[in-house]
């Protein structure tokens, strides 16, 4: 699944005629929230690749449990929304967000500062007391 984000330079058609004239062997279908592609893993990741560098902030990808029209989920043949789909819109909504923590990378460091004794921080605090 090729999801664009809100506020992507593409379009969903954009999308769709950009994946057709790379002239992959791959399916491609045209979706509310940009596209859907399956064929060979290898095909489908080069055209995974070129489609996010049109904006790579804004367009991100899902992978999905089974191919599009596959009928143990298809919603033409089950009726109401494909199962997911509301696991997606929800996902949707978080996108605004990651596309501004892709734009603005900031240093996040996964290692908490470590514990100084409590004698040391003793000391620390009552040089503040002295010093004010």
């Amino acid at each position: 699944m090729i999801v664009l984000g809100p506020g992507c330079a593409v379009s969903s058609k954009e999308l769709m005629n950009f994946l057709h004239l790379l002239e992959l062997p791959i399916n491609i279908r045209l979706t509310c929230y940009g596209a859907n592609i399956n064929g060979v893993p290898e095909d489908v990741m080069e055209a995974v690749t070129k489609a996010r560098a049109l904006d790579p902030t804004h367009i991100f990808i899902k992978f999905r449990g089974f191919p599009p029209g596959d009928p143990r989920r298809c919603r033409a043949k089950r009726g109401g929304a494909r199962e997911g789909f509301h696991q997606l819109e929800a996902e949707y909504k978080l996108l605004p967000d990651v596309s501004y923590a892709l734009e603005h990378p900031k240093h996040v460091d996964l290692n908490p500062p470590k514990k100084i004794p409590v004698e040391e921080f003793k000391k620390i605090v009552e040089e503040t007391e002295k010093n004010k």
